[in-house]
């Protein structure tokens, strides 16, 4: 009996396997999955029934675009190999798909999921666009017709801004890190807006845009950046995290641009507005300093003694008016008054002159001038006459008689 020893045997059937299955595909649910710090990956693929251990090294592990996890279905392209250590055979995988889909459209939706949960698509962190961005920063190809159509499309919406190309790659494996350096490059020189993008192509071609580096190039940029990467129907990692997504290169020019049309439109009807506004103000301005003026003719000197003039006027007016009312009261009240004082007068006059007629008749009936009775003079001391019985011894008196004045001495006074 010939004997082998246990490495021999393990080396027998390591050839035997590997020369056999040399390439197998094998479809299988992924489960214990293992990403050494090596870069391998080890993993155990298993269905209902039994499971087979699988190693992918790190050369083929790099080149996969989408992440392992627990639970996945796949379909691993290997070759079967043995452990000889342990004796163990294993699925040495040169390549990994996803059951049922594409591995790059997995490795979007893993990548998706992941920064949606990160917080690199919320709405509340995005940055505005400026209305008027007059320095625009392209990142894209020098010589792809994205370029181009940017350039037409601000030339006829927009002429004053100015367009600054940062030249990268947009396919490709070296894509991604072309991609974010032109950001980073750009994001350091203040420009108001960074536009990345390129024309349409295929998955694979626009794949630069769907890396976690660029994603965070992107959501860690300081200015506002446009996605535009493809045609209407891509969506792509960076449209979700850029602050606002083009559907085209073309259309993001349209979207971050104002219309020079419109805006000479616009600068017509402010200027007529302008012209409305400004005559509306000076109308007002003419009304008011018509106010103004009015108060102040009415508040001035001039005028406030032209008003109290007036007022006198008024008031001569009103008091002549009612001195005249008065006036005439006083006169209706006064004709009959006149009237009976007239009366009155007329008969104490007529009262009076027969009281001195009579007096005057007896006046001059005691005149001794008029009297022609003999032994009867009249006697007056001062010129006015005395009674006899009034005279004392030494008076002297006058004796007035129709003819003659004696002048006389009282001798004696005998009483009788």
């Amino acid at each position: 009996m010939n004997t082998i020893t246990v490495s021999t045997l393990n080396e027998q059937i390591k050839g035997l396997l590997e020369s056999t299955f040399v390439q197998v595909y094998v479809e299988g649910e992924l489960s214990r999955i293992t990403h050494h710090n090596s870069g391998h990956i080890y993993f155990t693929l298993k269905d209902s029934g039994s499971s087979i251990s699988g190693v992918m090294f790190r050369g083929n592990a790099s080149k996969l675009k989408f992440r392992l996890e627990e639970g996945l279905k796949v379909v691993v392209s290997g070759g079967i190999t043995l452990y000889k250590p342990r004796g163990s055979y294993q699925i040495n995988a040169f390549n990994i798909e996803p059951a049922g889909q594409g591995a790059l459209a997995l490795a979007f939706e893993q990548l998706k999921a992941k920064l949606s949960a990160q917080g690199y698509f919320a709405p509340e962190i995005k940055k505005v666009m400026p209305s008027y961005p007059k320095n625009i920063a392209l990142v894209t190809s020098a010589t792809g017709a994205a370029l181009q159509d940017m350039q037409r499309v601000a030339a006829q919406r927009y002429p004053l801004a100015r367009l600054y190309v940062y030249d990268t790659v947009v396919q490709g494996e070296h894509a991604a890190p072309s991609i974010v350096n032109a950001l980073q490059a750009a994001d350091t020189q203040n420009f108001d807006v960074i536009v990345v993008g390129r024309g349409g192509g295929s998955i694979e071609d626009l794949w630069g845009f769907n890396e976690e580096i660029v994603a965070d190039a992107i959501f860690n940029a300081k200015t506002p950046i446009v996605s535009a990467v493809g045609h209407e129907i891509d969506w792509l990692i960076s449209d979700f995290v850029a602050d606002l997504r083009a559907p085209t290169p073309s259309a993001a020019m349209e979207m971050i641009l104002p219309d020079q049309n419109e805006l000479l439109q616009t600068l017509d009807v402010l200027t007529e507005q302008m012209q409305g506004s400004v005559e509306q103000k000076l109308y007002h301005a003419r009304e008011t300093l018509k106010h103004y003026r009015s108060a102040y003719e009415q508040n001035s000197i001039e005028q406030r003694i032209k008003n109290r003039l007036q007022e006198i006027g008024q008031l001569k007016e009103r008091f002549s008016m009612s001195v005249s009312y008065v006036l005439e009261g006083k006169e209706r009240q006064i004709l009959p008054l006149s009237e009976n004082i007239n009366r009155t007068f007329s008969s104490a006059l007529m009262q009076k002159q027969n009281t001195l007629v009579t007096l005057r008749e007896a006046m001059q009936s005691q005149n001794p001038r008029k009297r022609s009775k003999k032994g009867y003079a009249q006697i007056t001391q001062n010129n006015q006459l005395v009674d006899v019985n009034s005279l004392d011894v030494d008076e002297v008196v006058e004796i007035l008689s129709d003819k003659k004045r004696i002048r006389a001495r009282v001798e004696d006074v005998t009483t009788l």
